[in-house]
């Protein structure tokens, strides 16, 4: 298939103009004594320099060095332009016109190399962001014992005693001896060895009486055989 070619107004204008920029820098280089193969170089040296250099501010960041030599190139097609717009007279072309022209060759050499070798400068990098540091772990919290603990059992009430027999009189003068039931007894030895379990020492004829109830001289004859 063939693609239909669309005329647009902008291509239109701009090979009009350049059309007319070569031109008029073709008739000053042959006034200036360019003759030949030569005077038709020239303006395609000016227009490669200016295309090169329009190419280079749109492909790189460091567009310094592209707009000197796209400026030193539209200088001098403008100037042609002016030069042969009877501005000069270019049957008589001055000699500093000549030497600018005979060295333009030279300086289009130096800007379209060093347009096209000046490498290009090395993207610049994007540091990485710092990575935070972690959170130091939460402190465990302290597990409280809940476990319900039993309380310590009371001491066993003292079982209800039988009243003591009345003590027999002694034919001698001594303290009365006091009889101790066997069931009391036990149950003061229990009394007994829990408080030494407990506190460590021998319990006290006062304690013993105080658990037990009992009157001050049973409290002796039980404290008795107990030790």
């Amino acid at each position: 298939m063939f693609r239909t070619i669309r005329l647009d107004a902008v291509l239109v204008q701009a090979v009009i103009a350049g059309a007319l920029s070569f031109s008029h820098l073709h008739d000053l280089a042959e006034a200036a004594g360019q003759d030949g193969w030569k005077a038709w170089a020239y303006p395609i040296s000016v227009d490669l320099l200016l295309v090169a250099a329009w190419r280079r501010m749109r492909t790189h960041t460091d567009n310094r060095p592209a707009w000197v030599w796209f400026v030193i190139a539209l200088t001098a097609s403008l100037g042609a332009n002016i030069a042969t717009a009877g501005m000069l007279d270019l049957g008589d072309v001055p000699p500093w016109l000549r030497i600018l022209v005979a060295g333009w060759p030279a300086l289009a050499f130096l800007g379209g190399t060093l347009l096209a070798h000046t490498p290009a400068p090395a993207p610049v990098k994007a540091e990485p962001a710092p990575v935070a540091a972690p959170l130091p772990a939460p402190a465990p919290e302290p597990v409280w014992d809940t476990v319900e603990r039993a309380p310590e059992p009371a001491p066993d009430p003292a079982p209800e005693l039988p009243l003591a027999p009345a003590p027999a009189p002694a034919p001698a003068p001594s303290a009365p001896v006091v009889a101790v039931p066997p069931a009391l007894l036990d149950h003061a030895r229990k009394v007994a060895d829990t408080h030494h379990a407990t506190t460590g020492n021998r319990i006290t004829t006062e304690t013993l009486r105080a658990r037990l109830g009992v009157p001050a001289p049973l409290a002796d004859a039980i404290t008795a055989q107990l030790a």
